[in-house]
């Protein structure tokens, strides 16, 4: 009867020890993608396990793994680019401003100069012109109306001398020591031979790209704390197996032990220290079960985000089996519309034939429409070159 009891529970072990193996080959195929870096604290510290389900540790790392800020900040960079290379469209418009102060008022000085008029001989011809003398010219009544009379008078030849004049030298302000100035600078691309377009389809393509490989890491970190906690699950099975095991076998060798000190020779001391070497051996795999099961605890904490010091227990008890039957041609049709590689590779194309096309533009011209408008003040100087002309245009 002992030696039935023993083969009985052997089977058992040998499932232990292929259990260990699965779990060392599914439940940890590769080292956690978040390593927390952190100044070890001492070994005092107490390690608070949470009680959570599935939906509640993909909810935890959507908002606290940092793997997603980072891959969400290079889509807010893309987009930035996008928008600089969209705004290419628009008019670039600038306004500039300045105020200056002088020590002194700006001058420019007029040197003295001497104004020479040459000699010069002036013919006045003669002629007859019709005077009119109006009524009452000279007294009341004369003469009594308006009176026209023909005047004749000489040709008349006269020679000015040379003459010289003397420009005393002159200090002119110019502008006041307060100069304000202010500029509205506007400037549209009217044509520029498709390179708007070849960055505009650049900057969307590396948009899309950052987009797929933000989604990507979502996708990631699902699939990273999924496996993580069914791993638990099945860790903590395979623990509770390994202690009903051992259990079993304790008992078995209590009982082999009652055989061999009490029977006549039934059981013998080496049917005794077989049993004895199978339930040593199995308290070790228990323990290493054990490791296991806080281990991937410890690794699903991680994975959501939470702190080093916090363990997650997983809510379900059985890992649920989901039976999907697809054929092959919708399983590569749904990796082609849904594959965040194969939207990244599309998008790179994209973003080749913007390239492309801002290279080619570098054949045309460029025409762009440029306008500005200035104003200034001068502190209410009105001479010089501060005149309404020049302040304003």
């Amino acid at each position: 009867m002992v030696s039935l009891g023993i083969s009985i529970f052997r089977p058992q072990i040998l499932i232990i020890a292929g259990a260990l193996s699965i779990w060392a080959g599914v439940a940890w195929p590769e080292q956690s993608d978040h390593q927390v870096g952190t100044v070890a604290e001492p070994a005092a510290a107490t390690t608070q396990v949470e009680l959570m389900t599935l939906e509640q540790c993909l909810d935890s790392a959507m908002r606290k793994n940092h793997r997603r800020p980072a891959s969400q900040f290079e889509v807010a960079m893309a987009e930035a680019q996008h928008r600089q290379a969209l705004a290419g469209y628009w008019p670039q418009l600038n306004v500039k401003g300045g105020y200056q102060l002088l020590d002194q008022p700006l001058n420019f000085v007029f040197p003295s100069s001497t104004m020479m008029i040459p000699a010069q001989s002036i013919s006045i011809p003669g002629g007859t012109s019709l005077v009119t003398i109006p009524a009452n010219a000279f007294g009341p009544g004369f003469p009594p109306a308006n009176i026209q009379l023909p005047v004749s008078y000489p040709g008349q030849n006269l020679n000015t001398p040379a003459q010289a004049f003397h420009i005393p030298e002159q200090n002119i302000k110019v502008l006041d020591r307060n100069f304000a100035t202010g500029m509205l600078d506007i400037k549209w691309l009217a044509f520029d031979g498709g390179m708007r377009k070849g960055l505009r389809e650049e900057s969307g393509g590396w948009l899309d790209m950052m987009q797929a490989e933000a989604r990507r890491t979502d996708l990631e970190i699902a699939d990273t704390v999924k496996r993580y906690y069914w791993g638990a699950v099945l860790a903590r099975q395979l623990h509770q197996i390994g202690k009903d095991t051992l259990a079993r076998m304790e008992t078995t060798l209590r009982l082999t032990e009652s055989l061999y000190k009490e029977s006549a020779g039934k059981v013998t001391k080496t049917d005794y220290l077989d049993n004895l070497v199978m339930v040593e051996s199995l308290r070790s795999m228990v323990a290493q079960l054990e490791k296991n099961e806080a281990m991937s605890q410890a690794a699903l904490a991680n994975a959501a985000g939470l702190a080093w010091t916090v363990s997650v227990q997983p809510a379900n008890a059985e890992i649920p089996f989901a039976q999907r039957a697809a054929s092959m041609e919708e399983l590569v049709s749904t990796s082609y519309q849904f594959s965040p590689d194969w939207v990244k590779l599309d998008a790179a194309m994209r973003a080749a034939e913007g390239m492309m096309t801002n290279a080619r533009s570098g054949y045309y011209p460029k025409v762009a429409v440029t306008g500005d408008l200035h104003r200034w003040w001068n502190g209410g100087f009105e001479g010089g070159m501060s005149t309404e002309q020049n302040r304003a245009g």
